[in-house]
């Protein structure tokens, strides 16, 4: 540990007063404020993700006490931090939500062939719900049709629904795209919009299916069974506006791989059918297999909150730079060991505390920033990036006026690295913001290790990217500063496979240094950004960039 403080200090200590400097016709802050960056303490900043994630607040589940407790935690400290409200005279944007809960009437669901059948259990086998307000949702004698990767995009030529109606239909489907498996096809191991599971519910709802099964894969979906199994069963969150029929399917849900392969089976497929799928030309399939779906709905109509504070810009207030971090989790569980609370330390209290890290640098500046600097604590993420999007849809600030989203989600405990990566590289100019910060600090930056896990459209910077705001959403890289290498590896094994478990607390394996490090570069960068005057856009290649400028003639 102490090489990893004396590498800190050594910064530090040849930080010299913000400056600005003239390049192009924009300022430039072109030193760090070392006033600012030692208001970010580990002391601090432990007690937030602490208190946090602690059991205190029952996993931090939408429409639960946990909620309640969580959003007036989160406006106790803005308060604290001298932060004004965000919202008017209110720490509170609030977010009308459906909550439904869907219970299949049966543990069993049964595929029937014309030679056999298939008897699959629930949450073992398949996980399914529904998102329409209908009590009783009865599905009956419903046709299976692979669709391959479920996707219709003309601009890679692909189109998975062609010649084939699938109103009334079952479609079953892969995650991910074509890309991930052939580096010519789409954008090679980048992953698109296409291959999130969101778009393929989308799709299956346009064609008019009645039902969805999406076939799980550990490594395309990158994460386990556990997460679908947790994450998609039990109350399911949605927007008011999201659950009307048209914009979704009687129901949705997941298949393990092993299940899909029996159903194939079933249906006297080759063994190689999703092989053939990944290829350029595949044709839906009629599986000439049936299923009956009977779902009951317990609906709940409420509302949660985005908790929202800001400080003001000296000279141009009106132009935003928002920070963002989702503060939901999973809430109440399964146990596992005794233990059923989902408390979310590193998934996502680590980057709420971040924002009160962030808001005690910006009042500590030693030059303010020119520009307005919003805090946003959102909802929902976990539901399909709920809170994100009802902001974006009712922005409080102009998005025209909005200058970037810097989001924060899931910072790495292993300790300091020498490097930083970026969640989709070559899409946003932040882009050359992380360069330019992270060279003060002496670090370097590339994109992410697994981009065909689609992370760049898996946090809620996506929403704002989505209405034409440049969003960053950044991590810790690989390259540790500490040579330990026994302690790195003992760190790694504790802190692995925590995603979205009971076990996804604050424990003596965390290394808050890395985490830290990473605070002050959002710091830099989005402190950089207010004192200019330019707006950063898209890049020339993202299929973003013409709403991104659209946006800025509005």
């Amino acid at each position: 540990m102490a090489h990893k403080n004396t590498f800190i200090l050594s910064v530090l200590s040849i930080l010299g007063l913000s400056c600005q400097e003239r390049q192009a016709d924009h300022s430039i802050a072109t030193t760090l404020d070392s006033v600012a960056l030692s208001a970010i303490t580990e002391s601090t900043y432990s007690q937030y993700v602490n208190q946090l994630s602690s059991d205190e607040f029952l996993g931090r589940k939408p429409f639960t006490k946990g909620d309640t407790l969580a959003v007036q935690y989160i406006e106790k400290q803005f308060k604290e931090l001298g932060l004004s409200p965000g919202n008017g005279e209110s720490y509170f944007q609030e977010v009308p939500m459906v909550e439904t809960t869907s219970t299949p009437t049966e543990k069993q669901l049964i595929f029937q062939g014309k030679e056999g059948s298939l008897s699959t259990t629930y949450l073992d086998d398949f996980v399914v719900g529904s998102r329409l307000l209908q009590s009783d949702i009865q599905v009956k004698d419903s046709e299976l049709v692979f669709v391959g990767f479920g996707i219709v995009a003309p601009e890679f030529g692909w189109n998975d629904y062609e010649g084939i109606d699938v109103k009334g239909k079952t479609v079953v489907a892969l995650v991910s795209d074509p890309g991930k498996y052939d580096k010519t096809l789409f954008k090679a191991d980048t992953m698109t919009y296409y291959g999130r599971w969101t778009y393929k519910y989308e799709e299956a709802a346009r064609q008019g299916a009645s039902g969805i099964l999406l076939i799980h894969d550990t490594d395309a979906a990158s994460y386990g069974w556990n997460v679908v199994r947790t994450g998609w069963s039990g109350p399911q969150l949605n927007l008011v506006d999201n659950v009307e029929k048209g914009k979704t399917t009687a129901f949705e849900g997941w298949i393990s791989s092993e299940t899909a392969n029996k159903i194939f089976a079933l249906a006297k497929l080759p063994s190689d059918i999703r092989d053939k799928a990944k290829k350029k030309g595949f044709k839906p399939v009629n599986l000439a297999v049936t299923t009956s779906i009977h779902l009951k709905n317990d609906i709940r109509k409420s509302s949660s909150n985005n908790v929202i504070a800001k400080l003001e810009g000296t000279k141009r207030p009106d132009e935003v730079i928002i920070y963002t971090a989702h503060w939901d989790h999973l809430g109440i569980g399964e146990a596992i060991n005794g233990d059923s609370i989902y408390n979310g330390a590193i998934d996502n209290a680590a980057g709420v505390a971040a924002l009160f890290e962030l808001a005690k640098a910006f009042k500590a500046t030693q030059i303010k920033p020119e520009r307005s600097i919003v805090f946003i604590a959102l909802t929902s993420e976990e539901e399909g990036l709920l809170g994100s999007e009802y902001y974006t849809q009712h922005p409080i600030y102009p998005l025209q006026k909005t200058v970037a989203n810097l989001n924060m989600d899931a910072f790495s405990a292993m300790g300091a690295t020498e490097d930083v990566s970026i969640v989709g590289i070559g899409q946003t100019e932040i882009e050359d913001y992380v360069v330019r910060s992270a060279k003060k600090f002496g670090r370097t930056v590339h994109g992410e290790n697994n981009p065909s896990s689609g992370g760049f459209y898996r946090s809620d910077h996506f929403n704002f990217v989505k209405v034409g705001v440049p969003g960053l959403f950044m991590g810790s890289g690989k390259n540790l500063l500490s040579q330990d290498s026994i302690l790195n590896t003992q760190r790694k094994k504790a802190l692995e496979g925590r995603y979205h478990t009971v076990d996804d607390e604050v424990t003596a394996d965390w290394d808050f240094q890395g985490i830290l490090a990473d605070i002050r570069l959002f710091f830099d960068i989005g402190y950089t950004m207010s004192l200019e005057k330019s707006f950063p856009n898209f890049k020339a290649k993202s299929e973003f960039k013409t709403i991104g400028e659209a946006r800025l003639k509005k």
